[in-house]
Formats: structure tokens, sequence, C-alpha cells
């Protein structure tokens, strides 16, 4: 491996790594990829885990992210055969019987039944946001170095985004907005009460309404394919099954991006790293794991609320104090009885995914780091929940543990998805507080995952911007390579 000589070299075939990689093709320069495991992208695949003719993506799976990045609008996803599918509401929460509340792509839809004061108090929130999703999410999804595209959008979204959910909810007076708002500042992966938890249920709900939350028809690994296409038109090559243990072992190359975690990157580089470096890469915070449940259903999950039905994304967890004690439960090393369950039915609008009438559910539910616990019980539990009668329609369940999923990826330290806890001190300093997040102290060498800035989420733009810092300090190239196809 190390005789031959590229102009740069990426470790790692996540979707960041692969966006790096393009950056750097498109540039001109010559690039090889290399991923540890015998498939290319991550946690951005789709799989029959369980059953043959039921596809299931094994982690990202909605893409609110994907639609609104900067750098997928310049790849432009759907000019390359992804077709984004719409669900008719975006997510649902059910509240007990025949309650829910459920967000639609229409603020007016949202709120119909809020009450006069809730709904202002909505459309207050989130209303001028959703106007301007293409500026907010190039705001929200970059170095936060620079002065980005977007800023003036990106600054009001931050006078409310610092804040905590359960902070914001206290804008309104009923339970279903409150819970609305609850479970998908969950997403955050924190306790409800801590700073910036109300900034990603902002923004998500902000992205929703202004664009969607869709599915790719057929899974995510869509989204690979697209990007695997450009890299083959280029030229690049991308090995498989090949595992990285040691920078000497690569190509040379002026440039060496890797899609590894802060963990990684400290068994990659050996004793080379400096010391003090190491020391800021040691205290990085992983954040809860997951166990993830992928069920294969003999027909669509019985709701008991007809809007969970139409409902892409469903988030199971009851009003907020519940879903806030279930997260706080999962901070506190706890496995809750009754967890955060975040439910995904993609044959709402995707028939591919499962033979005719049947259908995938694909959910997982928040556990303490490194975790073994098989959860599929509490999972079931809260599904039974809102949706009796869901047990006799299940055909087959594929579990995977916090310690399974990372032993899966490398990346997922401790069964945590997102590389890295979505707390105030790693908003910027992500993984040590440096100027260039993505530079490592070691010549020609750049962190391109989601452990760097603006971190999790299938948007790329963790490795956009480390091939675009790569290209401007090691190859002179200033400005962004255009991403059109090759002749």
């Amino acid at each position: 491996m190390a005789a031959e000589r590229v102009d740069a070299v990426v470790v790692g075939a996540g979707p960041n790594g692969l966006a790096a990689a393009v950056v750097l093709a498109a540039a001109g320069l010559a690039v090889r990829v290399y991923e540890a495991t015998g498939e290319i992208g991550g946690g951005c695949r789709t799989e029959e885990l369980n059953l043959p003719g039921f596809h299931h993506d094994l982690c990202s799976t909605v893409h609110p992210l994907a639609l609104a990045s900067p750098f997928f609008r310049r790849f432009g996803l759907e000019s390359r055969g992804v077709r984004l599918l719409h669900p008719e509401v975006l997510f649902a929460q059910p509240l007990g019987g025949d309650r829910a509340v459920a967000a639609f792509r229409s603020l007016e839809e949202t709120t119909s039944t809020f009450g006069r004061e809730d709904a202002a108090a909505y459309k207050e929130l989130l209303g001028w946001l959703a106007a301007r999703s293409s500026e907010l999410a190039s705001a929200v999804l970059s170095s936060y170095r620079s002065v980005p595209a977007g800023a003036l959008v990106g600054a009001r979204f931050a006078a409310c985004g610092l804040r905590s959910a359960t902070s914001l909810a206290r804008r309104f007076r009923h339970d279903a907005p409150k819970a609305l708002l609850a479970g998908v500042a969950a997403h955050a992966m924190q306790p409800l009460d801590r700073p910036l938890t109300g900034g990603v249920a902002l923004l998500l709900a902000a992205l929703g309404h202004g664009s969607g939350w869709p599915l790719v028809e057929g899974g995510s690994a869509g989204i690979v394919a697209a990007l695997q296409g450009f890299l083959a038109e280029r030229g690049v090559t991308v090995v498989t099954g090949e595992p990285v243990a040691r920078l000497e072992q690569l190509p040379k190359a002026r440039a060496t991006l890797l899609d590894v975690s802060p963990m990684g990157l400290l068994g990659i580089a050996g004793g080379r790293l400096p010391a003090r470096y190491v020391r800021q890469l040691r205290s990085f915070h992983y954040g809860p794991g997951v166990c993830k449940v992928d069920w294969a259903l003999d027909a669509p999950v019985p709701w008991t609320a007809e809007l969970c039905r139409r409902a892409g994304t469903v988030h199971l967890g009851g009003r907020l104090e519940e879903v806030a004690a279930a997260e706080q439960e999962v901070a506190a090393g706890r496995h809750p009885e009754r967890p955060f369950v975040l439910a995904v039915q993609a044959g709402v609008v995707d028939s591919s995914r499962a033979p005719f009438g049947q259908q995938t559910l694909w959910t997982y539910c928040h556990v303490p780091a490194g975790s073994d616990r098989d959860m599929s019980q509490a999972i079931a539990g809260q599904l039974e929940r809102f949706a009796p009668g869901f047990g006799e329609l299940v055909l087959a369940k594929s579990v995977r543990t916090a310690q399974r999923m990372e032993a899966e990826n490398a990346n997922y330290v401790g069964g945590d998805i997102g590389c890295g806890a979505q707390n105030l001190r790693q908003l910027i300093a992500r993984p040590a507080p440096r100027w260039n997040p993505y530079r490592v102290p070691l010549e020609g060498v750049y962190l391109c995952s989601s452990a760097t800035p603006p971190g999790p989420g299938v948007h790329g733009r963790c490795g956009e911007l480390a091939a675009m810092s790569a290209l401007r300090e090691l190859f002179g190239i200033k400005g962004l390579p255009t991403l059109e196809r090759a002749g």
C-alpha cells in the first residue's frame, strides 16, 4: 500500500469521507479512498437485515440535513438519480388514545389544533426561520470560523437555539406543542434541560417546515451510490476491506484526510501527535449510545392516532415531561423502562422497502454509552402503548445494541452515532479548541469526521470543509470546485 503515490488519501468511506473525496477529486487531484469494512457508506447504508425483501437503513434514514446541506445542494442529489420522497406528515407524537400532535410542511396545518396563543407562539418561534431554511442550513452547517452565508439568519437562530428545549417549551400553554418540541429536541441525545437542545429542535423543525423531512426511495444507500458514481467518473479508486491501523500504511500523499473518531485518530497516529493535542482528544466527550431495532412487519403499524399512520417519523414518549425523564435516565447511566423511541416507517411513501402489503419499521432508543442491553422489549412496549396489536404483526426483528453498533462502525464510540456529544463545549471546540478544527498537528493530515464542525448528520459538510482546508493550505486552491459531471 505505502509504495503507491497519489495527491490525496481519504481513510473512511462514510458520508463525510466520501464528500471529502468528491471535493478533492473535483479539484483535479488524484485521490484514493480506504474503507476498513467490506462496504462503503458507514451508517448511510441499506441492507436486508432480517428477511428477504425487507430493506432497512442501517443508521441514517430521514434526511432533512441532506436536503438542505450546501454541499448536497451543489452536488445535486436528485440530478444524480436520488429520489427524495416526502411524507404528508413530517413527524408525529402520540399522546395517548387517539390523540397525537404532528408537524406538516404547512405551519397553518401544524398549528390548526393548538389554540390561538400556542399557534401564535409556534409561528413566532419557527415561521421566520422556516421561510429562510436554506440560509439557516448554510449558517448552521458551517465551520463557525468565518462569516457564513446566511449569517443574519444564523444570528437570529442562535438567540433561541443556544437555549434548552425545556426553556423554549415554556412559550406554550398546552401539552401538544410542548410534546412536539420535545420529540424533535430529543434527537440531540442530551437531557432536554441542557443548552443547545432547543437549537436542535428549532433547526430540524425549521428545515422540515421549510423544505421537508424526506426519505430516499429504496433506502439511504442511494445517497452513497450517487457519491460513489461521481468518484467513479473521476477515476477515484475506493479500496474496501482495508483497515488502516497506522498512517505509515498509506501511500505517500500531500494530503491525508481521516473520517475517524478522535479515538480512532489516536490509534492511527500512534505516538506522533503532540502531547497537548493528545490530551485534548482524550478529553473529547462522547454521547450516549443507541440500541437499534429493525422490524419486519406483516402490515403497517396499527397506530391508535390516525395522524401517526401518515407520518414518516413518529416520536414515542408521550408528554414533554415523560421524554425529558427518559433522556435524564440515560444521562444518569440507567436504561429507562419507558425510553424515548424514534420510529421511522418508510412505507408511508416508499413501497419498495418491503413486499406488497408489508412494512419495515426502523426504531432506536437511547442507552448509556457502551450498553450491551437488548432494548427491543422496552421499544416494543412503547409501540404497544400507542399501537395496540403491534406485536402480532412482527415477522422478524434485528437488534443492534450500543456495543454492536460500535463493533460494526468504529466511529460510533460506545454506540454514539453522533461521533461526539452535542453540548455547548463541543459546539465549536470539536474535537479540540483549535482555530482550524480539521487540521491535525501533523504535516498534511486532516480530520473530516462528524467529530469536527458542524457535527453529526448526513450533510457531507465535515468532509467538504476539511477538504477545502486541505486544498487551500496544501495545494493553493481557493474557492469551491464545481461538482459537475465529468466529461
